[in-house]
């Protein structure tokens, strides 16, 4: 399936999670960081059909085992719980103890089912919840509907990011308004199999928690998966949305006459919060776009694309403003896809570099100039089929070493 490129879906840039219907948000400083606030929480007024995608990391962590848990129990989330600071991963039997009460806690204070409440955690792996400060910052959670709550949610959620990473999109389906709103975290460890870092959509639409399953699951190999930072998968990431149905839109589902309109909002919500956590990736001054075509697959056209935007090499030409067009050569030379060696063009930006294999003479200035832009567009052509797809990521900098060098101090 392809991105969908119609115009019936509006960005709101104004908007956000609290811009569907029915949904509040908050967040606090519950002592996790030194001053920053560190707890937050999505809460819908009534139980929303809920679709997740995760991790594919062996090392999963304890957040995500309880939140798939409450979800398929009945397809339905109210509410979902997120800290900042630990990432309570690898912390065994108590990491696992520690998440169903971060679960029963927010149950407990907001009267909702146990089941209904899903559990998010990011930041350092390997250290156990400080749950007293957890336990008081539940009790000071009080969700709203203004802007502000939107924003403390959104701060709650960020560990190294530099920014806040939002989006806002509408359409009209059934003759009805139908919102969509996206917040996500992320800047480091991200190179996903399923999903990346942590990415909450909230929606107003009415869908079954299975057909909205489907969706995420299409959007998602196209969107989160097609973003990569640094080749390093994390233990936490998940992309969970909840669909309330208070537009009173007819019920979504595949055969609905207009199921291309939601598809299509929920690949422009997800595709922009994936470039969004590209373009913060730690230390980073370059978003990379890569956009490869005429392979003999759309499956063949991401991994390439994704390989090129993930090459170390690649990042750090990207990075020094170096138009070294053999990189992304050697990037696509370690495909696992049948390539035809003897007819590939490249270029970046307006400029082409290789033309059915053959160089072609350029500036090396007019090329400087344009690697010195934030935003670098990356083309490759492969004569081979119909097959395109796009990956997203960033240049590999000097302050993604300081970074991460001191991550835990």
């Amino acid at each position: 399936m392809q991105l969908v490129t119609q115009t019936k879906v509006t960005e709101l840039p104004m908007g956000s999670i609290l811009t569907p219907k029915g949904f509040r948000a908050a967040g606090v400083h519950a002592g996790l960081r030194y001053s920053k606030k560190d707890l937050g929480m999505i809460l819908s007024d009534t139980p929303a059909q809920c679709a997740a995608v995760y991790t594919t990391s062996h090392f999963q962590a304890a957040p995500l085992i309880v939140t798939q848990e409450s979800i398929a129990s009945e397809g339905l989330i109210q509410a979902v719980i997120v800290n900042s600071a630990c990432a309570n991963a690898c912390t065994g039997d108590q990491g696992l103890k520690d998440a169903y009460q971060m679960r029963k806690s927010a149950a407990d204070k907001f009267n909702l089912k146990e089941l209904h409440v899903a559990v998010a955690s990011t930041g350092v792996i390997g250290e156990y919840m400080q749950m007293d400060k957890i336990e008081e910052g539940i009790k000071m959670l009080e969700p709203g509907n203004e802007a502000l709550h939107s924003e403390d949610f959104q701060t709650a959620i960020l560990t190294t990011d530099l920014v806040m990473k939002k989006c806002c999109y509408s359409a009209v389906i059934d003759g009805k308004t139908v919102t969509m709103g996206g917040s996500a975290k992320g800047s480091g460890m991200i190179h996903p199999n399923m999903a990346t870092m942590l990415a909450f959509v909230t929606t107003d639409a009415n869908i079954d928690s299975s057909d909205l399953q489907l969706a995420l699951k299409q959007v998602t190999d196209q969107t989160f998966n097609q973003i990569t930072v640094d080749g390093d998968t994390s233990t936490n990431d998940m992309v969970l949305v909840m669909a309330n149905g208070t537009s009173g839109i007819n019920k979504l589902s595949p055969d609905h006459p207009e199921w291309d309109v939601f598809i299509e909002m929920l690949s422009k919500t997800s595709e922009s919060l994936a470039k969004q956590i590209a373009k913060d990736g730690e230390g980073a001054t370059k978003l990379i776009e890569v956009e490869v075509s005429g392979t003999k697959s759309d499956d063949d056209a991401r991994m390439i694309a994704k390989q090129i935007v993930g090459s170390n090499l690649v990042k750090t030409a990207i990075y020094g403003a170096d138009a070294n067009w053999g990189r992304i050569i050697g990037a696509i030379g370690q495909c696992q896809s049948a390539i035809d060696p003897s007819s590939v063009d490249i270029a970046i930006g307006p400029i082409v570099m290789l033309k059915n294999s053959e160089p072609l003479a350029f500036s090396e200035e007019v090329a400087k100039e344009y690697l010195s832009n934030a935003f670098i567009q990356i083309t490759v052509y492969l004569h081979q089929g119909e097959g395109k797809g796009k990956a997203w990521g960033c240049d590999l900098s000097y302050d993604y070493v300081k970074i991460n060098a001191s991550y835990r101090t």
